[in-house]
């Protein structure tokens, strides 16, 4: 690149649990009431705690979905006086507990789901998206030492994509960053798109299948690092029809390719 200085961005990729969570977890004990917890989540900001009994060890959770029913906000569940007589009395029970209950202990999730400090970072996403769930605590051992949450992850995230960028590259360097991370994808047209890149700006030439792809290479060459500009000159040929789209048309040109 003429007289210009590009860069290569760098980021974390084998981070642990451990390094961006949350430490000391706020946490409540069983005994805690019901108003306590609420006002603490209001005013930490956080959406659940790590219940924990006198020893130190994790007992349960208590979060904000375990408060959206409640007899105090006329929200508990309404249902047909008919229909309650072919529910069992168990599940009504636990409906009424839940409800109506005092303390952190008579409502909270004792099924706990936890990570430890060396699980990898994917490990944590995947539990937070199997299980529906914003935080999962962090136990060593029995012990609990941290709390990940979706803040953590995502704090983690504005920290690598506003990280100064090093390393210097020309043109020709960036081109082959390009070219080298379309030809590791699996989704990549490699042998119908060509890739020029003058003063920072890369361009890109030929044809595409599907025009998520599109969007796809711009995202890959912004990635590259020393990019200025994304410039896109790619026809889309409608696989099926044949016809040629260009970015932009919304519907096929009169006669076909």
């Amino acid at each position: 690149m003429a007289g210009a200085e590009t860069a290569t961005a760098t980021w974390e990729t084998n981070m642990k649990v451990g390094d961006i969570m949350t430490q000391p977890a706020m946490t409540v004990r069983p005994q805690t009431t019901i108003a306590e917890a609420a006002q603490l989540m209001l005013q930490r900001h956080i959406s659940g705690l790590p219940v924990v009994d006198a020893a130190g060890a994790v007992v349960g959770i208590v979060t904000e979905a375990d408060l959206l029913r409640r007899a105090e906000t006329g929200t508990e569940r309404q249902r047909p006086r008919w229909l309650e007589f072919l529910i069992s009395p168990g599940r009504l029970a636990r409906e009424y507990a839940d409800t109506h209950a005092r303390r952190v202990g008579e409502v909270m999730t004792s099924e706990v789901v936890s990570v430890t400090p060396e699980d990898p970072l994917e490990a944590a996403v995947r539990l937070m998206e199997q299980r529906h769930v914003k935080r999962l605590p962090v136990i060593d051992g029995r012990r609990l030492v941290g709390i990940i949450s979706r803040a953590n992850l995502v704090r983690t995230l504005v920290e690598n994509l506003t990280r100064p960028a090093e390393g210097a590259a020309d043109d020709a360097a960036i081109r082959a960053r390009v070219l080298d991370e379309i030809a590791r994808q699996p989704w990549a047209p490699r042998a119908s798109v060509d890739v020029r890149v003058i003063d920072g700006v890369v361009e890109f030439y030929g044809t595409i299948t599907d025009d998520r792809e599109r969007t796809a290479l711009t995202v890959l060459a912004e990635n590259a690092g020393g990019v200025k500009r994304v410039d896109d000159y790619l026809v889309w040929v409608e696989p099926t029809s044949g016809y040629l789209l260009l970015r932009g048309d919304s519907e096929p040109p009169v006669g076909g390719a």
